[in-house]
C-alpha cells in the first residue's frame, strides 16, 4: 500500500493535482510560522526590554540592607548586581537668609546602576523637562548630585551651584532627563536628587528612624539568557518563606510596574489576535483545497474500485498521500515562515531592538503540528468521502451522499480548529471569543446563503436578460457548492476586514486608552485655603476645568469590628497595605475611568458611611461587599461599609484612589487636595510659578512614564500592521480556493452552453453577474460578522469603547465583489478562449 501511495503521490504531483493543496498548506503554515516566530521573539524582547522599567531583570526590595548571604549567592551564580537606597528628605539650596528647602526623593546609587536601560542627563532645564538628554552609563561622581529640573526653581539654584543634603554639601553637576526605573509611586513623586552611594554615610540622613527603601538590582550578563535570574528568583523566594523574612519583596515587571504590565498584556492579546486570524484562514484554505482535491479524484476512485481495490485500501492510500503532502508542506512552510520573519524584522527596522532574543524551537514545532492538525481536521472528511465513491460512477457520473462517518469528521475538524485557536492564542477567553464568532458566522452565513438561493428561485422569472437568467440558473444548479462558496468567501473576507477596517478601530481605541493628552502632571499637598488659587493658576496655564480631589491620610484599624494586628494577614502584600497609611478621598460622583464591577455607588445619605474600594486592594485584603472598614484619620474615626468595588485603568495616569468614602461621612476629616492634568507645552513654567507661590506644594512630572507607555504601544501597533501582510497572503489563498472550487464544473457548463448556441459575451456577462452576486453577498455577511466580532473583542476582551462604522459594510460589499470578479476572470479566460469541443473533451 505504501508503494502504491507513493506512486499515486508522484502521479498526482506530475498532473498538478497536489500543487494547489501543497501551496495552500505551505502558505497556511508559513503565515502561522512567520507570525509564530515573530511573536515569539517580540514577546521575549518586550518582556526583556520592559525590564528596563525596573532597571534590572529582578529587584530585591527591602526595609533593611539586603542580607550578605543573598548577595553572595547572586554573585556565585554569575549575576550582575547594583544597589539603590531611596528615602524622602529635605534638600537645601542658597546661602544664608536666601536659602530655601524642598522635600526631595533622595536616591543613592552604586556603580553599574541601572543594570537595564540608561539614564539621560543634560545641563539644559528645558531639555530635561522634555526628556531630551545624553545617554550615560555613569553615575554621579563623588561630591556631586544629579537632580530633577523642577528642583532648581523651587530652591533658586542652577547647575553648578551647591546643594545641602544633611551634613554634606554637593555640587549640582547634571539634570536628570530620564530615569528608567523611577516608577509611578507617590514615594517617587517628589523631585529626585541622585548621588553616589559612597557619599551617603557622610550625609548622616540614614538612621534607625528613617523610612528607607533598599533595592538590590539583579541582572543576567546577557539580556537573552534569563534562566539564571529565574533560578535566583526561585531561591530568594524560598529563603524568604523558609526563614519567615519580613519587610522584603521580590519585584518583577508584573508587581513593580502595574501600569506598564497592563499595556504589555494588551499588546500580547493584540499579537495573539493576529495569530488566531491566521489560524482561521489557514483552516479555511486547507479545507477548500482538500475539497477541490476530492472533487477532482472522484472518477479515479471509482476506477480503482472497479479494478478491485477495497474501500479501506482507497482510504489508506489517500491518507498516506495526504500525510506525505502534509509533512512536506509543513516543513517547507516552516522554512518559508522562518525566512519571512526576518523580512518582517528588516521592514520594521529601528522600531524594534536590534538584538532581539534568538528564535526558539516552539514556533517551528507549532508550525509542523499545525500543518498536520489542519490536514487531519479539514482534509480527513473529503478523504473519507473518496473511500465511499461507488463503482457505478464510472458509468453514471453521480456522487453518493456523504456517509455519517464522513459527516462526523467535520465535527472533528471543528474541534481541531478550536484546539488550534486555543494553542495559538495562549489566552482561552480571546480564543473562545474568536472561535465562537467564526463558528457562529459559519452557521449564520450558511443560513443566509441558503435563504438567498430560495429567494433567487422565486425571482428567476423576473429576469428578462439572458445573461441574468444564465447566472441565476447557474447558482440554482449547484446550491451546495454555492453555499460553500459564499460561506468560504465570507469567512475569508471576515478575517481580512477584521484585520483592516476593524483592526484600525481596535488600535485607535487602544491608543486612546493612554492618549497623548493623558495627565502628565500631578500636584499634591494643596491646602484647603490654596485650592481655589491653585486651580485658577492651572487654568491660566492652559488646562481646561482642572479638578482638585480631596486626599486624606488614614490608617485601616479594623474590619467588621476586628482590630488589625500583626497576625491579621499572612501575605506580605496584605500586611504592608494594612501597616501603611491609605490615601483616601471623598467625592459625590464616581470619577472618570472608574467602572463599578460589584455593588453600586453610594447615595451620600445623612448619617450613613459608605465606601467604594478598588477591586485589587479588596482582593488583597480579603474585603467584600458589606464589610465595614474603620479608618483613623489623625484622630477622626470613620466606620464605612463597602457598598461597591471599582476597576481602575492604571495605564490612564489619572488620579486614582484605592478607597473613596461618601462626603458627609468625611466632613470632619483633615484633608489636603491633589490633582492630575495634562499640561500643554505653553504652560511649562507652571511648576516654578507654583513653587515660588506655595513652597509646600509638590509638582510631579510623569510625562516620562507616559512616553514609555506610548513607545511600547506604537511598537506593537507597528508589528500588528506588518503581521497583517502574512495573514493577507493566506486570506488571498482562501478567496482563490473559494472561487476555484467549482472551476471544473463551470468549465463543462460553459462548453455545453457554447455548443448549444450561447455566445462568449453572454457567458462572460453571466459569470460576472454570478460572481458579483456571490461576492457582494459574501462581503455583506463578512462585514456584519467582522463588526459583531470586533464589538465582542473590544467589549469583552480589550475593554475598549466601540463605535460601529458604516464604512465596514461598504468596504465588505466592494471588496467581496471585486475579489469575486478578479477570481472569476482568472478562471474563465482560458475556458472562453478555446473551442467548445475542446473544452468538453478536457472537462
Amino acid at each position: 500500500m505504501l508503494i502504491q501511495s507513493l506512486r499515486m503521490t508522484a502521479r498526482d504531483w506530475r498532473a498538478g493535482e497536489l500543487r494547489f493543496l501543497l501551496v495552500a498548506l505551505i502558505v497556511a503554515v508559513a503565515a502561522l510560522a512567520s507570525v509564530g516566530f515573530f511573536i515569539d521573539r517580540m514577546r521575549a524582547g518586550l518582556a526583556r526590554d520592559a525590564n528596563q522599567l525596573l532597571g534590572a531583570d529582578l529587584l530585591v526590595n527591602a526595609d533593611q540592607p539586603v542580607a550578605p548571604a543573598w548577595r553572595a549567592e547572586a554573585q556565585r551564580r554569575g549575576l550582575l548586581l547594583a544597589d539603590t537606597v531611596t528615602f524622602p528628605s529635605m534638600a537645601q539650596g542658597g546661602e544664608g537668609e536666601e536659602s530655601q528647602a524642598q522635600l526631595a526623593s533622595i536616591k543613592a546609587v552604586s556603580a553599574g546602576y541601572p543594570l537595564r536601560g540608561e539614564l539621560k542627563i543634560t545641563t539644559n532645564p528645558d531639555d530635561a523637562s522634555t526628556a531630551i538628554g545624553q545617554r550615560t552609563r555613569d553615575v554621579p561622581a563623588p561630591g556631586t548630585v544629579w537632580v530633577d529640573a523642577n528642583l532648581l526653581p523651587a530652591l533658586g539654584v542652577k547647575v553648578g551651584d551647591a546643594l545641602q543634603l544633611g551634613d554634606s554639601r554637593f555640587t549640582i553637576a547634571q539634570l536628570l532627563a530620564a530615569e528608567p526605573d523611577r516608577g509611578a509611586s507617590f514615594a517617587n513623586f517628589a523631585p529626585r536628587v541622585m548621588l553616589n552611594l559612597s557619599d551617603l554615610p557622610a550625609t548622616k540622613l540614614v538612621d534607625n528612624f528613617a523610612r528607607v527603601t533598599y533595592r538590590m538590582q539583579v541582572a543576567a550578563p546577557s539580556k537573552n539568557d534569563l534562566a539564571r535570574v529565574r533560578d535566583y528568583d526561585t531561591w530568594v523566594r524560598a529563603r524568604i518563606k523558609a526563614d519567615n523574612v519580613k519587610g522584603v519583596r521580590v519585584e518583577s515587571l508584573e508587581n513593580g510596574r502595574p501600569e506598564m504590565q497592563a499595556t504589555l498584556d494588551r499588546a500580547d492579546r493584540f499579537l495573539s489576535l493576529v495569530g488566531l486570524l491566521s489560524a482561521m484562514l489557514a483552516a479555511v484554505a486547507v479545507a477548500m483545497a482538500a475539497r477541490r482535491f476530492m472533487q477532482r479524484h472522484l472518477d479515479a476512485c471509482a476506477m480503482l474500485r472497479c479494478l478491485g481495490m477495497t474501500q479501506n485500501g482507497v482510504g489508506a492510500m489517500y491518507l498516506i498521500e495526504f500525510a506525505l503532502v502534509g509533512l512536506a508542506g509543513s516543513l517547507v512552510g516552516v522554512a518559508v515562515g522562518f525566512a519571512a520573519h526576518f523580512v518582517l524584522l528588516e521592514l520594521i527596522g529601528s522600531l524594534l531592538p536590534a538584538d532581539l532574543p534568538p528564535v526558539s524551537l516552539l514556533p517551528a514545532l507549532q508550525g509542523i503540528a499545525t500543518g498536520m492538525l489542519l490536514l487531519v481536521g479539514f482534509a480527513l472528511p473529503p478523504v473519507l468521502q473518496l473511500r465511499n465513491v461507488p463503482h457505478n460512477r464510472v458509468i453514471r457520473r453521480e456522487q453518493a451522499a456523504p456517509q455519517p462517518m464522513a459527516l462526523a469528521t467535520y465535527g472533528l475538524g471543528t474541534g481541531v480548529f478550536v484546539a488550534l485557536l486555543l494553542w495559538q492564542a495562549g489566552d482561552p477567553k480571546l480564543a473562545l471569543i474568536t472561535a465562537g464568532g467564526f463558528l457562529a458566522g459559519f452557521a449564520f452565513f450558511a443560513l443566509v446563503a441558503w435563504l438567498g438561493l430560495r429567494l433567487l428561485r422565486r425571482l428567476r422569472g423576473a429576469f428578462q436578460n439572458q445573461s441574468w437568467r444564465f447566472a441565476v440558473t447557474s447558482l440554482q444548479r449547484r446550491p451546495g457548492a454555492t453555499v460553500v462558496q459564499v460561506v468560504s468567501l465570507a469567512l475569508g473576507l471576515m478575517a481580512l476586514l477584521l484585520l483592516t477596517v476593524v483592526r484600525g478601530d481596535l488600535v485607535a481605541a487602544w491608543q486612546r486608552s493612554t492618549p497623548e493628552n493623558a495627565p502628565n502632571r500631578f500636584i499634591i499637598n494643596v491646602l484647603p485655603d490654596q485650592k481655589d488659587d491653585v486651580a485658577e493658576r492651572i487654568a491660566q496655564a492652559g488646562v481646561q476645568q482642572p479638578v482638585l480631589y480631596p486626599m486624606i491620610r488614614g490608617r485601616l484599624t479594623a474590619v467588621n469590628g476586628n482590630a488589625i494586628t500583626a497576625g491579621t494577614y499572612t501575605s506580605d502584600d496584605a500586611r504592608r497595605l494594612a501597616n501603611r497609611e491609605f490615601n483616601l478621598s471623598t467625592m459625590a460622583d464616581a470619577p472618570e475611568g472608574n467602572d463599578i464591577v460589584a455593588g453600586s455607588w453610594y447615595r451620600d445619605a445623612p448619617g450613613v458611611s459608605e465606601a467604594s474600594v478598588e477591586q485589587g486592594i479588596a482582593k488583597t485584603l480579603g474585603l467584600k461587599l458589606g464589610d465595614v472598614m474603620r479608618f483613623d484619620m489623625a484622630g477622626t474615626v470613620v466606620d464605612a461599609k463597602v457598598t461597591s468595588l471599582r476597576k481602575l485603568e492604571w495605564g490612564s495616569m489619572r488620579a486614582n484612589f484605592f478607597v473613596i468614602i461618601n462626603p458627609q461621612a468625611m466632613a470632619n476629616a483633615p484633608a489636603t487636595y491633589m490633582t492630575a492634568f495634562h499640561l500643554p507645552e505653553r504652560g511649562a513654567n507652571l511648576a516654578s510659578t507654583l513653587a515660588r507661590a506655595y513652597p509646600n506644594l509638590t509638582v510631579i512630572d510623569v510625562s516620562g512614564i507616559i512616553r514609555q507607555i506610548q513607545e511600547v504601544v506604537d511598537q506593537v501597533v507597528t508589528a500588528v500592521e506588518f503581521l497583517f501582510l502574512f495573514t493577507l497572503a493566506s486570506g488571498v489563498l482562501v478567496l482563490y480556493a473559494a472561487l476555484m472550487g467549482s472551476q471544473s464544473e463551470r468549465t463543462r457548463e460553459a462548453g455545453l452552453l457554447r455548443a448549444l448556441g450561447a455566445t462568449r459575451k453572454q457567458l462572460a456577462t453571466a459569470q460576472r453577474i454570478e460572481f458579483v452576486l456571490v461576492g457582494g453577498l459574501a462581503g455583506l455577511l463578512a462585514a456584519t460578522g467582522a463588526a459583531a466580532l470586533g464589538w465582542g473583542l473590544a467589549t469583552y476582551q480589550f475593554k475598549f469603547e466601540w463605535a460601529f462604522e458604516p464604512g465596514v459594510w461598504l468596504a465588505g460589499i466592494a471588496v467581496g465583489a471585486a475579489c469575486a470578479l478578479v477570481g472569476g476572470w482568472l478562471g474563465l479566460r482560458s475556458v472562453l478562449r478555446q473551442p467548445p469541443l475542446q473544452t468538453l473533451r478536457e472537462a
